[in-house]
């Protein structure tokens, strides 16, 4: 499966960031271009050790159960519900959230299964470092096609 620490995987995720543009529209959804890019940003600091979202209590409750497809082959739903510490609905700056974007994939490659965090998913508890770097690259690759890149 595709993950962010196979540098393959990691090249192809940085070679479409480099594609995007300020203007690229959005395919489904509600964010526009800059916003999804913090979105990304928001989410890949946690297995960073950079952000510590409280667990939410219907992931403490039912989260276990979905957590097999969230880390399968299959796709992302389009339009899932997103966590409320992951909407952006600010106004937020391209190239600032894109450079961001670029660092952080770099940095959780180079950092490697080794430092990636022991914390628990919001929703979905534990995942090994394996599993996060899964779920990492399923999730670029999700808003990347919503941008059409």
């Amino acid at each position: 499966m595709k993950n962010l620490y196979h540098k393959p995987d990691v090249d192809g995720i940085l070679e479409r960031l480099e594609k995007l543009t300020p203007n690229a529209e959005r395919q489904w959804g509600k964010m526009d271009v800059a916003q999804m890019l913090a979105h990304l940003n928001a989410f890949l600091e946690i297995p960073l050790d950079l952000s510590f979202p409280k667990r939410m209590l219907s992931g403490r409750i039912i989260g276990r159960f979905f957590k097999s497809r969230y880390v399968s082959k299959k796709r992302f739903s389009k339009n899932s519900p997103t966590g409320k510490n992951f909407i952006m609905d600010g106004q937020e700056d391209f190239e600032k959230e894109r450079t961001k974007s670029i660092a952080l994939v770099q940095k959780f490659y180079e950092n490697g299964p080794e430092k990636c965090t022991r914390q628990p998913h919001q929703f979905f508890g534990k995942l090994s470092p394996d599993e996060w770097a899964i779920v990492q690259w399923k999730h670029f690759d999700h808003h990347l096609r919503q941008f059409d890149v």
